[in-house]
């Protein structure tokens, strides 16, 4: 397979214009899914239970593509195989990532059940945006050698790893708040939640846009911006959530930025 710098940037394009679309969508009225699933405190129907997925069956398939479409890439590269730069980036911090989402994350949480269409959705999703990251760094990046050293690879590095730590704890604080089998929805507590409601959220945006910037390529800047456009108006959504409904939550706390916002 040869790299075309036309698909990259189609694709790209794409993937940006699809995040403005999205926060255009929802930044005034959130996805139904999660706490904001239209009837969420009914018991619903049987016909509504099979149009839905368990949790952790609904993240294990959505995430799965994330992680399979640019290991196969990898896998069908000629050799050497992990070789180039671009190669180890993208399994170490691309696939790291979608692999602890896909069989870590996934099985352990305890968040309720995924209607089927959002989950048809995000399969779409991470099977083009694995295409896109898996394709350009697999057989189009190229980066000097002392490209290590620059401060762009080290600083990426690092603020995808912070990001990542934030991430995953504020996960597993939000895992905490609730005993197994249980769904109903509680006042976050710990860690960045001092400061934000969507803590795990911006815990991620810091993930990609580390990995921009240590990559130092559009595909990669463009799921950043994606990102932020799609968790974004989730995490001022959920800052909503909580204020109407605990009467004691902290004021204090901004949505998604630390004391900005």
């Amino acid at each position: 397979m040869q790299c075309s710098p036309s698909l990259v940037g189609a694709l790209s394009s794409v993937l940006v214009v699809l995040g403005l679309l999205i926060l255009w969508l929802y930044g005034r009225t959130p996805t139904r899914y999660g706490k904001h699933a239209e009837a969420a405190a009914e018991k619903p129907l049987p016909q509504e239970r099979r149009r839905h997925l368990p949790a952790k069956c609904a993240w294990f398939l959505q995430e799965l593509p994330a992680f399979l479409v640019p290991a196969v890439l990898l896998a069908l590269r000629n050799p050497p195989h992990f070789a180039p730069l671009g190669c180890r980036l993208l399994g170490g911090m691309f696939c790291g990532h979608y692999f602890h989402r896909t069989f870590i994350y996934s099985f352990l949480t305890r968040g309720r059940p995924f209607p089927l269409h959002t989950v048809l959705f995000g399969m779409l999703f991470c099977v083009y945006n694995g295409f896109l990251q898996g394709y350009y760094m697999v057989y189009c990046a190229e980066y000097p050698d002392d490209w290590c050293n620059d401060i762009r690879f080290t600083s990426g590095i690092l603020l995808f790893l912070f990001g990542m730590g934030i991430n995953i704890h504020s996960d597993f604080l939000l895992r905490k708040l609730r005993k197994p089998g249980e769904l109903n929805y509680k006042i976050p507590q710990g860690g960045l939640f001092v400061y934000v409601s969507g803590a795990n959220f911006f815990g991620e945006i810091l993930e990609w846009f580390g990995y921009a910037i240590a990559t130092w390529c559009l595909p990669a800047f463009a799921f950043a911006l994606f990102t932020v456009c799609f968790v974004g108006p989730r995490a001022y959504h959920h800052h909503r959530y909580y204020l109407r409904k605990f009467t004691g939550y902290p004021r204090s706390r901004k949505a998604l930025i630390p004391f900005i916002f």
